[in-house]
């Protein structure tokens, strides 16, 4: 019997459909394809079997036929399992994982510092790591395996020494790289590189947070060729943080030297968490200040954390060990949206941790006298919610994350404890960054105002007052996020401005009772108007008396009362009711939209 078969049967599953059917019909068989001549397999009838048998022997030879084997491989699946390449695989994983030579891992515990893979295991546990990209970086140059052959013992080069991937981080799904400090100290070469492009770029399309967890000695110098100047190279990276910068939030943490090249990302990034006695970044190493310069500095002086808390502004907040880096970052993450197209994320609201009722008498009603910020913000924002950015740094501003019944707000804040509330240049610096990135992310604002102004003086002309109050009210003005300004004190010169006043598109500007709107306070303005007038009267008593009487008539028409009659401010409000009337303001106002005019952008920065 010739029969023709429409499959593309090996040799031995035409074999076996052959002697099935030849059971089954009780006669010889041969086999051939549907189109074509050739025989594929002939078969005789086995007196053995029962008719039945055959038949079922028959169907299933040519199911699995018509299967691809499929049907065969299901039904002896549980007889398979990995070959020796998957276990050469593992094993080839396993030591990928182990990082650089033994020696550098137990330098990491006199450093105090986590393995790059434990500490990865401390931020996202053992579930949260989703998956790792280019674990085969560079093998050929190092591995046994690899096509070059065995390297030195001290060359081992696993993941080319920078992790990419994703995870689950405080229930959000975010980029991440990590610099493996015991592969050449961590630095840069082709192969890492092009894995830190690509998790930049697939940030971009996903729109989701990246995290980058720094302990980078810089480029590899020796290896430089094919990285350090090329289109794809190592200056792409900063091209891609200014990509995403504004489109998704960029954290940064350093755990050791981040120098040259490596210093950038912590720079570039919105937010830079340094940690204390271990990280440092600085634009070149001591070695090299040296033999440029001729200074002698070592690496904690030079970029240390005390450096840019205090000095550059460049980190935002300080670390005491691993475990409180991450916290930090858990914390400043979860006032952040994924993207730029997502609203801020929402907790429970909190009663404040201090009763709103107080604040009255929390501010004075002198407007010299000193007292600290935070006891009103305290009364007014959801209990243990407030998380401060540089607080070291232009510490007459302050910029903090925080959330009024549940809502994160971004808070531009004058300290009238810190050289009584004035405006400096680096105050003013931080506060423009701290807007301009609260509103790329969506955060509402709330300036909370008293403040005499910007700082006059020659040393702060030196310093770019101009230039950075400039940036400061400029960053007002274009925010485009709700904002609420609170007069809580004294409000005189262009600090009005800065701190949003009327003239900057708030959403609302309120007073409290204590608040003043002026030019200038009353002992400068009557000295600027009436100096002449006073310097006549001979008698001192006299005069003083009469200066007194002026500076109660200037009050008058500086008083909060008078600018709410004049319809300057929104609205007079009991300070024990300021909680209440913001919140009730920044949610009727969480759908406002503003549009700024049809421009390329501004020219001022």
């Amino acid at each position: 019997m010739e029969l023709r078969v429409n499959t593309a049967a090996t040799d031995q599953e035409a074999q076996a459909i052959a002697k099935a059917l030849a059971s089954h019909f009780g006669e010889e068989v041969e086999l051939y394809p549907k189109r074509g001549d050739d025989l594929l397999a002939t078969a005789a009838p086995e007196e053995s079997e029962t008719p039945t048998d055959a038949s079922e022997a028959a169907a299933e030879a040519i199911d699995a036929a018509a299967a691809g084997g499929s049907k065969n491989a299901a039904s002896s699946g549980d007889d398979l399992g990995p070959t020796d390449r998957e276990a050469t695989l593992r094993e080839e994983i396993d030591d990928i994982l182990e990082g650089g030579p033994e020696k550098y891992r137990e330098r990491l515990t006199e450093q105090g510092k986590l393995f790059v893979r434990d500490r990865l295991d401390l931020w996202f546990g053992e579930d949260g790591l989703a998956f790792e990209d280019g674990k085969f970086a560079n093998f050929d140059s190092w591995h046994p395996s690899g096509q070059e052959g065995e390297a030195e013992s001290g060359d081992r080069l696993p993941a080319d020494g920078l992790i990419t991937g994703a995870a689950e981080f405080e229930g959000r799904d975010v980029h991440f790289m990590a610099n493996d400090f015991t592969v050449k100290a961590g630095s840069m070469a082709e192969k890492g590189v092009e894995k830190f492009l690509r998790m930049q770029q697939r940030a971009l399309k996903t729109g989701r947070p990246v995290l980058y967890l720094m302990d980078s000695s810089g480029g590899r110098i020796d290896q430089q060729t094919g990285f350090f100047a090329n289109r794809e190279g190592i200056g792409k990276y900063y091209y891609n943080h200014s990509m995403l910068s504004g489109r998704v939030p960029q954290i940064c943490v350093l755990y050791g030297p981040c120098i040259a090249g490596a210093a950038y990302t912590p720079v570039f990034a919105d937010f830079t968490v340094m940690v204390r006695d271990m990280s440092a970044m600085a634009i070149a190493s001591p070695r090299m200040v040296e033999m440029v310069t001729g200074e002698e500095i070592d690496l904690d002086e030079l970029g240390g954390p005390d450096v840019h808390a205090r000095h550059s502004g460049s980190a935002d907040l300080i670390a005491e060990d691993e475990e409180h880096a991450r916290e930090l970052v858990a914390q400043l993450i979860g006032y952040l949206p994924d993207n730029a197209d997502e609203n801020p994320p929402r907790t429970d609201g909190r009663e404040p941790k201090r009763a709103p009722a107080g604040i009255d008498s929390v501010v004075p009603q002198a407007p010299n006298r000193g007292y600290d910020m935070f006891d009103v913000i305290e009364r007014i924002v959801d209990a243990d919610s407030t998380l401060e950015l540089r607080p070291e740094y232009g510490s007459e501003i302050i910029t903090a994350f925080a959330r009024i019944d549940g809502r994160p707000v971004g808070i531009v804040a004058n300290q009238p404890k810190q050289r009584a509330g004035a405006i400096f240049p680096d105050a003013a610096e931080k506060a423009a960054q701290f807007i301009w990135t609260c509103d790329a992310y969506d955060v509402p604002l709330l300036y909370l105002c008293d403040t005499p102004g910007f700082m006059a003086g020659s040393g702060v002309e030196k310093e770019g007052i101009l230039e950075q109050g400039k940036r400061m009210i400029y960053a007002t003005s274009s925010a485009t996020v709700p904002k609420q300004s609170v007069v809580v004190r004294k409000a005189y010169g262009a600090g009005i401005y800065a701190m949003s006043g009327p003239a900057y598109d708030p959403e609302s500007v309120l007073g409290l009772p204590s608040g003043e709107i002026a030019i200038m306070g009353p002992e400068a303005a009557i000295n600027a108007v009436y100096a002449n007038k006073l310097a006549a009267i001979d008698d001192p008593e006299e005069r003083a008396a009469k200066e007194q009487e002026l500076r109660e008539e200037y009050r008058e028409d500086i008083d909060v009362h008078r600018m709410a009659s004049e319809v300057v401010i929104d609205e007079i409000v009991p300070p024990s009711e300021l909680r209440d009337e913001l919140e009730a303001r920044f949610s009727f106002y969480e759908t406002v939209e503003k549009d700024l005019p049809d421009k390329k952008h501004g020219t001022i920065l």
